[in-house]
């Protein structure tokens, strides 16, 4: 596209902007990708300019479209921050910076690297709300022009745009981009599951449209006997939110009747309630499918009346019903009230309440430190459900769902959290872990002489906010516990990797990672592990890693020395093989024909830390190297020994035993939607047991055979995903 056309498209979006500032930005971003080309074969500029069209199209500020333009010179070509600051101005030279990636730090894990920008991405929009902006639609262009990436990294790109980008979109409002990051990432993620879906849709379009289009008829005057100045459409959902509902309430195609939407938009919120008591007098509404939006708008200021009527023809569909204040809220979210837009005046407040998660967000996962849990936590605020409810004064509380009283207190205050001794669900007491449902009113008990929250309570929690409060009330209040409690978890998990402490525990290895971790000394890091600001998945590996290689030289030669070779220096026939295969798929370290058996107390699989334990007249029991079990055998560091799994490939791989336990609000299909998934993944199930709390909370133990940890992983993090889910974990018995 020539400087031109570029032009040509910004005027017609805005025409009040300033366009040399934008043609130099053009001129300077093109000279500086020149020479560079995408993996289409287009010029790499070809990028930024569709970048910056998407922000022009949301009717963005000048700043915001140059920094579009502009916003991978930093990171892919010669010139710096300080080149942009002076072309450009410092706004623009802080938006560039805000989606610049973490370059030039080494970091260990993928992981760790991809949580890292994203916390810098996010500290970056927390300051000015433009750098989410600008990467949303750099990631709306990349997902538009995937194709001509490797398979691998298109499921890559698009697993974690729906994860992340499209629920970003939704907090925002910004439902325009929402529903193409959507359907594009369903494209790449499970294209047959894709062009399926369209294909069923396309065929019965004509007779849907005709329907609708009838409706339309018969609305429009009824609505007209009521002097009602209205506008109505039909809109037809993506296909992502069909596919979610397909998949999610087991339903089939032919069941999915509101494949189109009607909308109606009227001048004001007193109208919006006069339509819907046209529709209801015409149809017959479902029960349980109205919803007011109005009243209590989402938590992204969204706003609108949902209903679901049955129409003559007996099939149901759905019709919204709002302002076009709301409809243009609703279309391009926090950019329809952008405070940098030239001639649009916008309420500060509100700008402030939609931005009160994200700020919330940030400081409740500052202390995050374990790219794992930061990662976990941020899915949890962007993508979970939300839950309305109501404090005893009226005041309307959105929390995740599937949250609990405990939750509810730490989100009014965390004095209130802290003080915490009890509470009422619309004047009953119910226990602290209850899950809260919507429109209930909730009050908290408290009491002065409470002795502060429990760590049990972070076994139900579900806010990263409650988390991070409870966490951050230990390492306050309770320095020398958590020190002692640390201590003690750090050596018993050295041990349960077949170490002492002390073998470990050396100043040369222990000290980079407590600087690493930001603290300065020893006692530091227990009081960290001890209130759960660290998780031992930090620590522990990294100071085998270390072992492994201090020791692995002085093996070997002892090995060569004293297995290998006999005296004229030639390999010994009989003992080539230091190490005995099982037909369990496990190696023994020097041991020929000894019995090997798994233990049923942590059932290890493929991919897991394991230990050997000798037993007194039945072989080697194998343990994975954390289970509980070792602190129960006083002299078992006499009888560990090595052992691995078995690396070679067969014709037929041996099955292991695993079990992993679920636990979820209890609700019609739950069971079929886990056993769909465990199905896509060829797994066999050979054992279920179910049962029901009295607070509603279905709790499923699976045993399955599988291959290896990593179809474990890839279940667990599947059943993870599914909606109101509150944990998955594997079971140890």
């Amino acid at each position: 596209m020539n400087l031109e056309t570029f032009i040509l498209k910004i005027e017609q979006y805005n025409p009040y902007l300033n366009l040399d500032r934008i043609i130099q930005a053009y001129q300077f971003g093109e000279s500086a990708h020149s020479g560079q080309f995408r993996k289409s074969g287009e010029t790499y500029f070809i990028h930024p300019i569709h970048v910056s069209l998407i922000l022009a199209e949301l009717e963005l500020d000048e700043d915001t479209i140059i920094a579009g333009l502009l916003h991978d010179v930093v990171e892919d070509t010669k010139y710096t921050l300080e080149d942009v600051s002076k072309e450009f101005g410092i706004q623009v030279s802080l938006l560039v910076d805000g989606v610049t990636k973490l370059g030039q730090i080494h970091y260990e894990t993928k992981e760790e690297q991809q949580a890292e920008n994203l916390r810098k991405m996010f500290l970056a929009m927390a300051k000015d709300i433009r750098v989410i902006l600008i990467k949303l639609a750099d990631r709306l262009h990349n997902m538009r022009t995937l194709k001509y990436m490797t398979d691998n990294k298109k499921k890559e790109i698009a697993g974690e745009t729906l994860e992340i980008y499209a629920p970003i979109a939704h907090r925002l409002g910004i439902s325009k981009l929402k529903w193409e990051l959507e359907d594009l990432s369903f494209l790449y993620l499970d294209p047959e599951g894709y062009y399926d879906l369209v294909s069923k849709v396309n065929k019965k379009r004509d007779e849907r449209e005709n329907n609708i289009n009838n409706v339309i008829k018969e609305l429009k005057a009824a609505v007209k006997e009521d002097d009602i100045t209205c506008e109505i459409t039909g809109r037809p959902k993506n296909f992502y939110s069909i596919y979610k509902k397909m998949t999610f309430q087991e339903k089939n195609f032919e069941e999915i009747y509101d494949l189109t939407a009607i909308r109606v938009i009227v001048d004001n919120i007193k109208d919006c309630y006069g339509v819907l008591g046209v529709i209801h007098s015409i149809w017959t509404p479902l029960p349980g499918r109205f919803k007011d939006y109005i009243s209590i708008p989402k938590p992204n200021l969204y706003q609108s009346l949902h209903t679901t009527v049955m129409s003559g023809a007996g099939e149901p569909f759905e019709i919204q019903i709002r302002t076009s204040e709301m409809h243009r809220i609703a279309e391009y979210g926090i950019a329809a009230h952008w405070k940098y837009k030239e001639g649009i005046e916008s309420s500060k407040d509100d700008m402030e309440n939609r931005l009160a998660w994200l700020r919330q967000m940030m400081e409740w996962q500052r202390d995050l430190s374990d790219p794992k849990e930061f990662m976990d936590s941020l899915k949890i605020d962007l993508f979970t459900n939300q839950v309305f409810v109501f404090t005893p004064e009226g005041a309307v509380v959105d929390l995740p769902m599937g949250s609990t009283p405990v939750d509810f207190a730490y989100k009014i205050h965390s004095a209130v959290g802290n003080k915490c001794v009890g509470a009422k669900v619309n004047g009953r007491i119910v226990p602290l872990n209850y899950q809260l449902n919507n429109g209930q009113i909730i009050e908290i008990l408290t009491s002065n002489n409470s002795g502060g929250p429990s760590r049990d309570w972070l076994k139900f929690v579900i806010s990263t906010q409650a988390k991070n409060k409870i966490k951050n009330w230990f390492k306050k209040e309770r320095r020398e516990d958590n020190v002692k409690e640390g201590r003690e978890l750090l050596e018993k998990d050295i041990k349960r990797n077949g170490f002492l402490p002390k073998e470990l525990l050396k100043d040369e290895w222990i000290n980079p990672i407590i600087e690493k971790l930001g603290m300065n000394t020893m006692e530091d890091l227990y009081a960290a592990i001890g209130y759960g600001g660290i998780n031992l998945n930090q620590v522990v590996p990294k100071l085998k890693d270390h072992h492994k290689q201090e020791t692995k030289p002085q093996l070997s030669l002892l090995e060569q020395m004293a297995e290998g070779f006999d005296q004229d220096h030639q390999p010994r026939e009989r003992e080539k093989k230091k190490k005995q295969k099982t037909a369990n798929g496990v190696v023994v370290n020097g041991v020929d024909d000894m019995l090997v058996r798994f233990a049923k107390c942590c059932n290890p699989v493929p991919g897991d830390a394991i230990i050997g334990y000798i037993t007194r007249g039945r072989g080697v029991t194998i343990h994975r190297a954390d289970c509980v079990n070792f602190e129960k055998t006083p002299d078992g560091q006499n009888r560990f020994i090595e052992v691995a799994w078995d690396k070679e490939k067969k014709e037929q791989q041996p099955s292991y035993s695993s079990e992993v336990q679920i636990i979820a609000p209890d609700r019609k299909g739950l069971l079929g939607e886990v056993t769909i998934l465990i199905t896509d993944l060829n797994l066999t199930v050979t054992g279920v047991n179910a049962k029901l709390s009295k607070n509603g909370i279905a709790i499923i133990n699976l045993t399955l055979e599988i291959s290896d940890s990593e179809q474990l992983t890839k279940l667990i993090n599947k059943i993870r995903s599914m909606p109101d889910i509150i944990e998955v974990k594997r079971n140890s018995n």
